[in-house]
């Protein structure tokens, strides 16, 4: 069973390591009030839309021909797509998924909350945040000037997105020229695959594909220099995470070159980590670490796709090769049904993308087994945040329950993709995996 909640007397602020790039944060006990269970993380933030445009999350469903959330929740999980979901061209999917972003970013009007005599118009700098009248835009200039550029970015990143979903956009892959160790960050990353991109790059803005999208979305194609920088930024989203994962092997010591090889659990994951991902997306981890006697990553959440779901075992890995599966669960339950019975080994390391415990108390208590028994069995972690409001709130829970931070800062391999808030989006963009914790065991 899941260890339980131990009790002490003091509580210290977390030991920073050498690595760490932000200051100590001064963190102080607070107690914890936990209520009941809430919904998995994606329920959580589909219906927290409403917070702030009463309404957005029915917009969403109308607009991409769905009833309800179940629907929604059972296309991205990879299911079997509904009666009436779909689209009859390009063109209709990429208006419908733009549509889901009108409405007033100052008033929060929704279209139809407009008499028939007004029309939403999006900010003709950014193309990104609408507005129901030139009064609501003025108004809310000084705000939206502070975003506008950076969500001139996340309006082409959107797009271009589509071209990773089809299979059109692939990732430059094989094995690292330089050194390992040598590798500390994108601009050493960007540097060794420095030839190798701009080949993928020229041959994919000459592509088909990319003159097929652009031809379908009813808006001037960028310039190539543009485009390039978007399909950067595209390609360190999907390589953070796994390069998130090399670093927390550095960090915390882990040997990747043991026999039988190595295992990684990523908990919490949901179809963020999961939908669409491919069995090559890891590949940059085992190349970071050449050599290495095999790597098995297990993704375990409430939320993970359907058509990521593939069984465990507890076979050798073969030298050099990476794995991935999945496992629907709470991690505390996975816990006690393979790792307890001897299904599975025990993980080398154990990483949470975002878990958003911080956020509400719903998801303090979901997570609240998997953290104590992280701590009680001393295991490896790491977790990721978006924001350093995020990374000292998540401190401070941890500092709570007397866990032992050994180190945190800004990630070196951060998502470069800047993420507009869907319900506030003059709010200041946020970037994946921006800063890291890690902890090991209970605080000395």
């Amino acid at each position: 069973m899941a260890p339980r909640l131990r009790r002490r007397r003091h509580k210290k602020s977390p030991t920073v390591a050498p690595v760490v790039v932000i200051p100590p944060t001064v963190v102080t006990p607070l107690p914890l009030t936990l209520s009941k269970p809430g919904p998995s993380i994606d329920a959580h933030g589909f219906f927290s839309l409403d917070s702030n445009v009463p309404g957005l999350s029915q917009l969403i469903l109308q607009k991409l021909n769905m009833k309800s959330y179940e629907e929604y929740k059972l296309v991205i999980d990879g299911g079997i797509p509904v009666s009436g979901f779909g689209f009859q061209c390009p063109q209709e999917m990429f208006q419908r998924m733009e549509d889901t972003f009108r409405f007033c970013a100052h008033c929060r009007a929704l279209p139809s909350d407009l008499s028939d005599s007004k029309v939403l118009q999006h900010c003709k700098r950014c193309r990104n945040v609408y507005y129901c009248g030139p009064e609501c835009q003025r108004s809310d200039w000084p705000v939206h000037r502070k975003v506008c550029q950076e969500l001139c970015l996340v309006a082409v990143d959107r797009l271009m997105e589509w071209l990773l979903v089809t299979g059109d956009f692939v990732l430059p892959s094989g094995p690292w020229p330089w050194p390992a160790e040598v590798v500390q960050d994108w601009n050493t990353w960007f540097s060794m695959r420095g030839l190798q991109i701009d080949a993928t790059l020229n041959a994919i803005l000459g592509s088909h594909a990319m003159t097929s999208l652009w031809a379908s979305v009813g808006r001037p194609r960028p310039d190539p220099d543009d485009l390039k920088g978007s399909l950067r930024r595209l390609l360190t989203d999907v390589l953070s995470r796994p390069l998130t994962l090399g670093l927390g092997f550095r960090v915390l010591g882990i040997d990747v070159w043991k026999t039988g090889g190595s295992a990684v659990h990523v908990v919490g994951a949901s179809h963020v980590e999961t939908f669409l991902t491919r069995s090559g997306d890891y590949d940059e981890l085992g190349y970071m670490f050449s050599g290495h006697l095999g790597l098995h990553v297990i993704m375990v959440g409430v939320d993970v796709s359907a058509d990521f779901l593939h069984s465990t075992s507890a076979s050798p890995l073969e030298p050099g090769t990476i794995q991935l599966s999945g496992h629907r669960s709470l991690y505390h339950d996975f816990w006690e049904e393979q790792i307890e019975t001897g299904k599975i080994a025990y993980p080398d390391m154990v990483v949470a993308f975002h878990p958003g415990f911080h956020a509400s108390l719903n998801l303090m208590e979901a997570w609240l087994p998997t953290l104590l028994l992280l701590r009680d069995y001393k295991i490896p972690t790491l977790i990721t945040v978006y924001s350093h409001q995020e990374l000292t709130a998540s401190l401070q829970i941890l500092v709570n329950l007397d866990i032992h931070v050994i180190a945190y800062g800004a990630n070196p391999f951060t998502s470069l993709k800047p993420e507009q808030v869907y319900s506030n989006p003059n709010k200041q963009p946020v970037y994946c995996s921006a800063y890291y914790i890690m902890f090991l065991g209970p605080a000395p």
